[in-house]
């Protein structure tokens, strides 16, 4: 059993196995409590970036939230229908429309956001509050590392991409 003071002889109790096992945790969690408000992540992260950067195209918002234009339409189509973004018409011929949240979708987002926490406190629960920010302050050096492109240090002698040895 994993001894955190002792670190664990078990090669698979590495961060690099846990990371996913932990992340796969929290992504249940999250999609659970969304789905209970008839949600998923990519109505999240629409209504989150039409509110954090403003009216968008919808190909631009596509690629804003990493979908394709057809993965990310019927999700816009569901925000829409269910009133929580708009549409509005940008050129004469009325064929190019910019999306936009509304009060209804910057107060779902609200929920969105606080289910969230709760989902992340149901999974951190057994870390006291400092371990938490700790965790938090741990992650974004990982997830700011893991955004660089790789270094060249790997492609030394005797790393995959180095140099062949010998004569």
């Amino acid at each position: 059993m994993y001894d955190g003071r002792k670190g664990s002889s078990s090669p698979l109790q590495q961060a690099i196995h846990l990371l996913p096992l932990a992340g796969r945790a929290a992504e249940l969690r999250l999609t659970e409590r969304l789905a209970e408000r008839g949600m998923s992540r990519p109505h999240l992260a629409v209504l989150a970036a039409l509110a954090e950067h403003g009216p968008h195209a919808k190909p631009d918002l596509a690629a804003r939230i990493g979908l394709t234009l057809t993965d990310a339409l019927p999700i816009v189509q569901t925000l829409l229908a269910a009133r929580l973004v708009e549409a509005f018409p940008v050129h004469i011929d009325r064929r190019h429309e910019v999306v936009m949240v509304n009060a209804a979708g910057r107060g779902t987002l609200d929920l969105l956001h606080a289910d969230a926490a709760a989902a992340q406190d149901d999974l951190l629960r057994s870390l006291t509050r400092g371990e938490r920010a700790q965790l938090n302050a741990l992650l974004r050096r990982v997830c700011a590392t893991a955004e660089r492109p790789e270094r060249s240090e790997r492609s030394g002698p005797g790393s995959p991409a180095g140099p062949a040895s010998g004569g």
